[in-house]
């Protein structure tokens, strides 16, 4: 068959997937092999492929292509996060457009349009995906809401409230204003902000004297129910329990003491506003200070501020200032920097607000999580991040794990008329509850289930339990096989409240880690590093690129630059750099395949060359499997990317690519095929697309056959001397090819090449080699002087290529003079090191007789130098 002069990607990956997808090759089910497991972070299903999910995913494909290969039954599971805040938001708006206020209809209505727009939306960014090459088990696709994942959620829940971990009640909490919900810590994004901080008086009751504080929420004066000073403060001492005035209400309040204020802040007098500051709160309840929450739920003022109701909080902030001066309270205004907490969902500014709330305890389930990570059981690549983890979790708080939505898994608790309520999977269930634990009879209507929703993370963080139906059916045939999971690719963003909550529930219910090893990827920044985001207009859309590139191309720029835990910086060079590397392969591809194959006797050079070849590659897999237990695939890449490019194109098929217009033997030919099959092996986990199209073509294939799915071969082992001769011989052809190069000598013209003896020290098993590359008649010893030719030494062997008149001899020696001195430089240097004793004590064996060789082979090349100078003087 002609095969193309140009690749065409869009016409083989649409092919190719086609084909894969077609076979099944993706989809597992438990059998004798190995498993090799790994679930997918699920994206949010509001979400379209960025260039963070590229990353991720692409790793991901990387580790599961690279376990088929080597024969395990891989099974990696995709799907979407229901993503309760975003998806509101998205469903809220839709509705707002049409007319449709969401506090017109009933939640059975809302839930009709949330999964209608979930059924419209929600599997873009998988489809997105395939465009990439991802082999996820696509009949494997789980979704938090889908029935089984949403049961196992709630089964949790009554299962953690009979232990007594959850629990009930009113605490300080993220308040995120515009979707009206309690948010974690997590979801908390902190921002320097230029603001204002102001100068208030309040009046010490019962005198004409005031006490100031200076506060950047003017507005939250009228809930205060206090004013602080340090006890050690010898300033406010005469105010010591007095009380003051609060401005505009006039409300009679106490000034108290406590350690937490600091004496440098402002005046180092703290008004107390407990419904609306965590610390505030705190000190309130150390106080018993009264509680008055001035705003409502969606950030105006509610009854009880008593000015100002239904404004919104920012707009009274302007209001109030001039109202405050007229009264005689404002003293000064000053510019101030702080930070401010917004939502990450919204963009919302936070208000902490005290709420009733359901609550996970924490500090027991934490404990195994902590202990399996520090010991290892669960490594974190990179390392770094235990710190980080571990800091965290000894510090874990009460999880907030009530929402204020109806997108979500609805919490399974049942109110009684009388008070109190049930905790049940079903209004069935909660009946039979209600009447046995109250004695009474009630009907279905006489209950009312709470309206709050459960954290998005309390669906997630049971993902690799929960898509193998372990917590309904914790014997089941499937999560006995794929559970634990081998590998977690994800983002160190959320190591706290996604990671470590999956190894919390994977120590609760299973008793086991969810997983062995996390990747943690680092972030895809601009060249400026600036994190890339549509709102910054510095994000390429992905499928323009891979359209542009071709999704092996994007894949393996993204990989290029991508160590564990460090940052991408990203621009076109990248992929454009994959896409001039997939022509290369391909260029390559064509060569061998164009050759007229014979049946002749194979070449001595033909056979070194292949028997060097093999023995690099083994020596590559064995780097290759190392760096994937460190997981440094980006190294892995660049390590095959060099293999392919340097040494099988530039120098292999060189040596072994027969004379122009000749056969190559039949024996070097099938050589060189089995060779590209098993580098085409070797980069299909980067390169699905292009492998399995060049691995077809290498030979007659069944229609069964797929490069994915064949076997990979482990490494052989090889002869390193014979790696380390070659290294040399690479040095003689390169400097022979110099030589040309500055006498502008065509190749096609033949030279001779002689060398002078030192002992015994001349190997001449590649001469053939050597001759063939550098198109010389004859390798042979030099008798007596060589004059009117150029030379240089490798490995302290003087070589020689008779040129006559074409060799300058001042130039030859003023070269050589540079040589000298700069190896007598290195020797030095050499034997500084040697002559350190701390460095000799302390340096491992090896590095020890690689120093010695350093220092044998200066010392040899300098004599062998000053005895050619002095011979050309």
């Amino acid at each position: 068959m002609e095969i193309p002069t140009k690749y065409n990607p869009a016409e083989s990956e649409d092919k190719w997937y086609k084909y894969w997808m077609d076979k099944g090759f993706f989809h597992s089910v438990p059998d004798e092999r190995e498993p090799y497991t790994i679930v997918i972070p699920p994206p949010n299903v509001t979400g379209v492929l960025h260039m963070g999910h590229m990353l991720n995913n692409t790793i991901q494909d990387v580790l599961v292509r690279r376990a088929r290969l080597q024969g395990k039954n891989v099974c990696w599971v995709p799907g979407t996060d229901h993503a309760s805040i975003a998806t509101e938001a998205k469903v809220v708006n839709k509705l707002k457009q049409e007319g449709i206020s969401k506090d017109d209809i009933t939640r059975d209505e809302f839930m009709a349009h949330a999964w209608e727009w979930k059924e419209k939306h929600g599997g873009i960014i998988l489809e997105q995906l395939k465009k990439l090459g991802a082999s996820c088990d696509w009949e494997r696709t789980a979704f938090t809401m889908d029935e089984s994942l949403y049961e196992s959620v709630i089964d949790v829940f009554i299962d953690l409230y009979k232990k007594e971990k959850v629990y009930r009640g009113v605490r300080m909490v993220n308040w995120d204003p515009s979707a009206q919900t309690a948010v974690s810590d997590e979801e908390v994004i902190y921002k320097e902000l230029q603001s204002k901080l102001y100068y208030l008086r309040y009046q010490v009751e019962g005198s004409d004297e005031y006490i100031t504080i200076a506060t950047t929420r003017p507005e939250t004066i009228l809930g205060d129910t206090a004013v602080c000073i340090n006890p050690k403060d010898e300033r406010f001492a005469h105010l010591r329990g007095k009380r003051c005035i609060v401005p505009l209400v006039n409300r009679s309040i106490p000034i108290i003491e406590d350690e937490y204020v600091d004496m440098e802040f402002g005046t180092g007098a703290l008004k107390i506003t407990p419904a609306h500051d965590i610390h505030d709160y705190e000190i309130g309840d150390r106080h018993n200070l009264e509680t008055i929450d001035i705003f409502n739920d969606n950030g105006t003022m509610s009854e009880d501020a008593q000015l100002y109701i239904g404004k919104d909080r920012f707009e009274v902030r302007d209001l109030i200032m001039p109202d405050l001066e007229k009264a005689g309270n404002l003293v000064k205004v000053e510019d101030y920097v702080n930070k401010v907490g917004f939502s990450e969902r919204t963009d919302a500014v936070i208000e902490p607000k005290l709420s009733m709330q359901w609550f996970l305890n924490m500090k027991e389930l934490a404990k195994p999580a902590l202990e399996h990570v520090m010991n290892d059981d669960i490594q974190l690549h990179p390392p770094k991040f235990k710190n980080t983890y571990r800091h965290w979790m000894e510090n874990v708080k009460d999880w907030c794990i009530s929402r204020q939505l109806w997108w979500g898994q609805r919490i399974p608790v049942y109110y009684l008329p009388e008070g109190g309520y049930v905790v049940a999977r079903s209004i069935e269930a909660a009946l039979v509850e209600a009447n046995a634990k109250t004695g009474k009879t009630y009907k279905a209507e006489d209950l009312r289930q709470d309206e709050d929703v459960l954290d998005t993370w309390f669906s997630s963080w049971l993902w690799p339990i929960s898509v193998f139906d372990g917590i309904r059916n914790p014997e089941n045939e499937e999560i006995k096989y794929y559970y634990p999971t081998n590998d977690l690719v994800s983002g160190p963003d959320i190591l706290f409240f996604w990671i470590a909550r999956m190894v919390i529930s994977g120590y609760e219910y299973r008793g086991e880690k969810p997983f062995s090893n996390v990747y943690l990827t680092g972030i895809v920044r601009d060249e400026l590093g600036r994190k890339m985001s549509k709102s910054l207009g510095n994000s390429p859309d992905p499928l323009d690129l891979i359209a542009k590139y071709g999704a092996d191309g994007v894949r393996v720029g993204m990989l290029l630059c991508s160590p564990a835990g460090g940052d991408l910086l990203f621009n076109e060079n990248l992929p454009e750099q994959g896409r001039n590397f997939t022509t290369k392969i391909w260029n390559a591809f064509r060569l061998v395949k164009g050759w007229e194959v014979a049946d002749i006797e194979q070449p001595e050079y033909a056979r070194l060359a292949t028997e060097v070849f093999h023995a690099r590659l083994n020596n590559t897999m064995e780097a290759l499997d190392e760096q994937f237990r460190q997981y440094r695939i980006s190294e892995a890449l660049m390590t095959v990317y060099t293999l392919f490019r340097d040494e099988f194109s530039s120098w292999y098929l060189e040596m072994v690519k027969p004379a122009y217009q000749q056969p190559i033997d039949k024996k070097t030919f099938d050589s060189t095929v089995a060779l590209f099959e098993k580098l085409m092996q070797l980069l299909h986990p980067f390169m699905p697309f292009l492998t399995e199209e060049i691995w077809q073509l290498l030979a007659d294939r069944t229609d069964e056959d797929s490069i994915m799915v064949s076997v990979m071969h482990k490494p052989d082992s090889y002869d390193a001397n014979l790696l380390a001769k070659f290294e040399q011989v690479k040095e003689v052809i390169v400097a022979v090819r110099n030589i040309r190069k500055q006498k502008n000598i065509a190749f096609k013209e033949v030279l001779e090449m002689n060398y002078k003896l030192k002992g015994d020290n001349y190997d001449a098993s590649f001469d053939c080699v050597v001759a063939k590359m550098c198109n010389l008649t004859d390798i042979t010893v030099a008798n007596g002087e060589m004059t009117g030719a150029m030379s240089f030494i490798v490995n302290a062997v003087e070589y020689f290529i008779p040129l006559g008149d074409l060799v300058d001899v001042e130039e030859e020696l003023k070269k050589m003079e540079e040589e000298l001195k700069y190896t007598k430089g290195f020797l030095t240097s050499v034997q500084k090191k040697m002559s350190n004793e701390r460095f000799v004590n302390n340096a491992p064996a090896k590095v020890i007789e690689i120093e010695k060789k350093k220092m044998a082979d200066a010392e040899a090349k300098i004599k062998v130098l000053e005895d050619r100078i002095a011979s050309m003087k």
